[in-house]
């Protein structure tokens, strides 16, 4: 999965971040060089002492501003919730559409964006007290982009940019945890977790639509596989189906040992042919 590269600059009466940089063996995403975007209109912006902001995946809100409220803003900040306004930026081509966000709480109580608009931005209700894990949801598994910490003060209003590079549109993702009982379409329990995964993403970014596609090695007879193929793709389509997720924004395919990802005359690359793969249509 390609990274995605992060900053976020907390619009407040005072900017400031904090934290250290998360290290490889963290599930933070690494931030990127270079100076920080300006709020959803990705311009460069720096510190009051004309710094750029520091490449961190923890930050925190100092001298909160409470009339920080951009126009496209519908929701209302309260006593004891805070009105988080994101912007997501690319560094090259600007605003990005179509990016949801989820916020996860210390108690694991999720939020979250509705899909970013034309400039990029969206926005969520938070309790305040509390500090966030960030994510963009993907297709591809979720990496923490950030920790945002939100003060316990009443009204409080909060504007974010952060930066993103998208993922290639047309990269398929292997969907390694998933499993089937041997040469049947039969989904294994532990596999539940990261279709489950796959099921936020679709519940919440609503345009979505996937290709599912089941893929063999090359044992056996070319029609048996691609028959067991075609049958463990319907069978995730089902389990997503089965989850609220509309049977017409899913399309699966089997492709049997038609598309190999490895040599098949080891038993390693057999067992990486051996895939469920899920792209963006």
């Amino acid at each position: 999965m390609m990274r995605r590269f992060l900053f976020v600059t907390m619009m407040t009466g005072s900017f400031a971040c904090g934290g250290s940089q998360p290290s490889d063996s963290t599930p933070a995403t690494t931030a990127s060089g270079g100076d920080a975007a300006g709020a959803g209109n990705g311009q460069p912006s720096t510190e009051a002492d004309g710094r750029t902001p520091s490449d961190a995946g923890e930050f925190a809100i100092n001298d909160a501003d409470k009339s920080s409220r951009p126009k496209q803003a519908k929701l209302q900040a309260t006593d004891t919730e805070a009105a988080l306004r994101l912007f997501v930026v690319d560094k090259k081509k600007g605003p990005i559409e179509g990016i949801v966000i989820s916020l996860t709480s210390p108690t694991g109580k999720v939020y979250y964006t509705e899909e970013t608009d034309k400039e990029g931005f969206a926005e969520v209700l938070v309790p305040i007290g509390q500090t966030y894990d960030l994510v963009y949801l993907s297709l591809g598994r979720k990496n923490v982009a950030a920790k945002v910490e939100v003060k316990n003060e009443p009204r409080l209003n909060l504007k974010l940019t952060m930066r993103y590079e998208r993922e290639e549109p047309t990269k398929p993702f292997v969907l390694d945890d998933v499993q089937f009982a041997t040469g049947k379409a039969t989904i294994t329990p532990d596999s539940f977790p990261r279709l489950d995964a796959l099921v936020e993403y679709m519940t919440h970014k609503k345009t979505a639509r996937i290709e599912i596609s089941g893929h063999t090695d090359n044992a056996g007879k070319k029609s048996v596989n691609k028959k067991l193929s075609q049958q463990r793709a319907d069978a995730i389509r089902d389990y997503l189906v089965s989850k609220g997720i509309e049977k017409d924004r899913i399309k699966a395919v089997g492709y049997g040992d038609e598309k190999p990802i490895a040599p098949n005359d080891t038993s390693e690359g057999r067992q990486k042919n051996r895939r469920i793969e899920a792209i963006a249509m």
